[in-house]
């Protein structure tokens, strides 16, 4: 499902990341005193008042800068807003507003954008006051909060979470069609492997890098059967990724994967795997997409060396063994039949539900066959196994010490949860409960395999 996007924005140095940090609950980015750390948009889910969305940080807007690096920065902010479902602006409360606070809110009206404004580095009851000199900014309401020390984020979150848009109705497979994203580095071949599933030139090929910009659907139709193709923009290494128009189509192309009920990653053979594409294959798994890979350009390949080629494929993706990774041409259509195979299969694997009764029966086994190993003399005793979800598939064991569960049996018992009930090409994650509900890991940290 398609995560709504919360972008905070405000002028340099006023505590963005710091609150980025907070809300997502992780250090995920650079904080320093010094105005200007962060260049480029950073992204992270998160979970605020029970709404999933994604959060997004920028770097301080600064209208009135017009060295390179400003403008740079100016550019990947107003991306962001134009992106973004709700924005929080961040103001700074211990100092009176500047003109670049004023610029910025100026800016957000005529986005016409919904916007909430809060006022950070409130650490106490003295620096309310400070509150006064922003309220002539003329915004509706402030929200006081200081992200250093986490005062003032229910209200902010309760803000937000009242702001963001419903889910979307555009779920994975939510009217039966499976949602195949086609994500890959730059010229891997994914607008030509479009074409080549519709029959018609539905997206622009061409061999400069970069073509695509926005994400393009396709409904068609291989052997009777009906699949919504998006076509994403090449994502690059963050280094590369261009200020402006080419970050814009990196956001476009996450949230693409978040429409997805298969992520089909396109690798280039004559270029081979790189490190992008182990992010991109990262990032499906993360999200809990089903994946397919396919390896394309295999018609540029010498017959001898194509075993060699995907035997290397498989090596420099072997943190996700379970993605199936094919040969494909686009231009001589070998191998696409095999892929669309594997793209419906991983679709079913997505929304498979497995009977609990036929759960248990199989984990009586696994456990008479394997125990868990013992803790201190005790082998922690397994209750009974349901499955909690499905897209992507999370299994539920109820045991009388989770935390006593080793990981390589949880690895272990994912694998056969595989083997058994054919899971070959999704996510697999396997929690461990008590009783009382305490799980076996830390919180957000399941195992999935």
């Amino acid at each position: 499902m398609t995560r709504p996007l919360v972008a905070i924005v405000g002028r340099p140095n006023v505590g963005k990341s710091t609150l980025f940090n907070r809300l997502a609950g992780a250090g995920r980015a650079i904080v320093h005193d010094a105005p200007g750390v962060t260049r480029d948009r950073n992204y992270a889910d998160a979970f605020l008042q029970g709404r999933a969305l994604t959060l997004v940080d920028t770097g301080g807007l600064d209208l009135d800068r017009e060295d390179p690096m400003g403008q740079g920065i100016r550019r990947q902010a107003l991306a962001a807003i134009d992106e973004a479902d709700v924005i929080v602006c961040l103001l700074d409360g211990t100092a009176p507003p500047t003109p670049a606070d004023r610029d910025v809110i100026a800016l957000l009206r005529k986005s016409g954008r919904q916007a909430i404004f809060a006022a950070n580095k409130i650490d106490g009851p003295t620096s309310r006051s400070a509150l006064d000199e922003l309220w002539a900014l003329g915004v509706e309401d402030i929200v006081p909060v200081s992200a250093l020390h986490g005062r003032g984020l229910h209200a902010l979150e309760r803000a937000v979470a009242a702001r963001v848009p419903p889910p979307a109705g555009d779920a994975p497979g939510e009217d039966g069609v499976p949602r195949v994203a086609l994500v890959g580095r730059p010229n891997a071949g994914k607008s030509s492997l479009l074409n080549r599933l519709s029959g018609e030139e539905r997206a622009l090929v061409d061999s400069a890098p970069g073509t695509t910009r926005d994400p393009v659907d396709a409904r068609v139709v291989v052997d009777g059967r009906e699949l919504v193709v998006i076509d994403t923009a090449g994502i690059r290494r963050r280094p590369r990724v261009e200020r402006g128009v080419e970050s814009q189509s990196v956001m476009r192309s996450i949230r693409a994967v978040d429409r997805a009920s298969v992520v089909v990653l396109v690798c280039d053979a004559t270029a081979g795997i790189a490190d992008q594409d182990q992010r991109l294959l990262g990032l499906a798994a993360e999200r809990g997409r089903a994946i397919v890979v396919g390896v394309s350009k295999m018609d540029l390949i010498a017959r001898a060396d194509r075993e060699r080629v995907l035997a290397a494929a498989r090596e420099s993706l072997a943190f996700a063994k379970w993605a199936s990774v094919l040969p494909l041409s686009s231009r001589t259509g070998a191998g696409v039949r095999e892929l669309v195979r594997r793209v419906f299969d991983a679709s079913d694997e997505f929304t498979r539900r497995v009977p609990t009764g036929e759960l248990n029966r199989f984990f009586e086994a696994v456990v008479a066959r394997r125990p868990p190993p013992t803790h201190r003399g005790r082998a922690p005793r397994i209750y009974y196994v349901t499955q909690a979800e499905t897209a992507p598939p999370v299994f539920v064991a109820i045991t009388s010490s989770p935390e006593h569960v080793k990981e390589s049996y949880r690895r272990f018992v994912v694998n056969q949860i595989r083997e058994s009930f054919g899971f070959r090409s999704v996510p697999v994650t396997l929690r461990f409960r008590g009783r009382g509900g305490r799980e076996g890991e830390p919180p957000g940290r399941p195992a999935r395999g």
